[in-house]
């Protein structure tokens, strides 16, 4: 009997590894997900897979920011979500066995971590425990879209901005003596979809959420002062 025991996981090094898709293979099941199991490199405005592209596969956000998002026939688009590093994203298009239903592309530079559709359908055949994982995404998914609906019936669009930030902030930003700082990695029409808002009324957001709270906010840069 082959011994498997000095194999690597490739997710050993992560630091996502606890919470991982793949946490649970080992043994056999190891050179499957191994073999497939491949690092892509993203750069801003990269895209990872368009809308309406088959499924092949399965990805998890180990760097960065994904902005998931519906295209339109007239070349116009909504960004729907925010994919955030320890993240999957693809397994709904895989799950339902059709092509894409949104757009994935890197808002800032990124890496993904992605499993071929052939090795993903092995490994879920021979492992209750990733396939487990799997069902919580899914049930994860439904509940942030279920919180999101519940967000915007009875918070402010002013709490819902600044929810936001501080999320972004958290990820992406850095401390420095008067405040955590960032970059904001999306543009403000972006900033308006993922708040289902139009642009001018975001202006407005914006501008009372500087004036009320501990935000400075001067065109990209987001500063929370301490």
């Amino acid at each position: 009997m082959r011994d498997f025991s000095q194999l690597q996981h490739p997710c050993g090094n992560c630091g996502f590894q606890d919470q991982s898709l793949w946490q649970p293979v080992s043994g056999a099941l190891l050179p499957t997900l191994n073999r497939g199991f491949n690092r892509v490199p993203l750069e801003t405005g990269q895209i990872l897979f368009g809308q309406g592209e088959e499924n092949t596969g399965i990805y998890c956000i180990s760097k960065g920011l994904i902005g998931m998002r519906s295209c339109q026939g007239d070349g116009r688009s909504t960004l729907l979500r925010l994919g955030y590093p320890g993240e999957i994203i693809g397994f709904r298009s895989f799950m339902a066995g059709q092509p894409h239903h949104t757009e994935a592309q890197a808002l800032i530079p990124s890496r993904v971590c992605m499993v071929p559709r052939h090795a993903v359908r092995q490994i879920l055949d021979r492992s209750p425990e990733v396939l487990g994982r799997l069902a919580d995404r899914c049930i994860q998914e439904i509940d942030r879209s279920h919180a999101h609906i519940i967000a915007a019936a009875t918070s402010s669009n002013t709490e819902r901005l600044s929810d936001l930030l501080a999320k972004l902030l958290q990820i992406h930003g850095q401390d420095y003596a008067d405040g955590r700082r960032m970059e904001l990695p999306l543009s403000r029409a972006d900033l308006a979809d993922l708040l289902g808002i139009r642009p001018e009324t975001l202006s407005r957001v914006v501008a009372r959420l500087a004036s009320n709270g501990p935000y400075t906010i001067r065109g990209r840069e987001v500063l929370l002062r301490s």
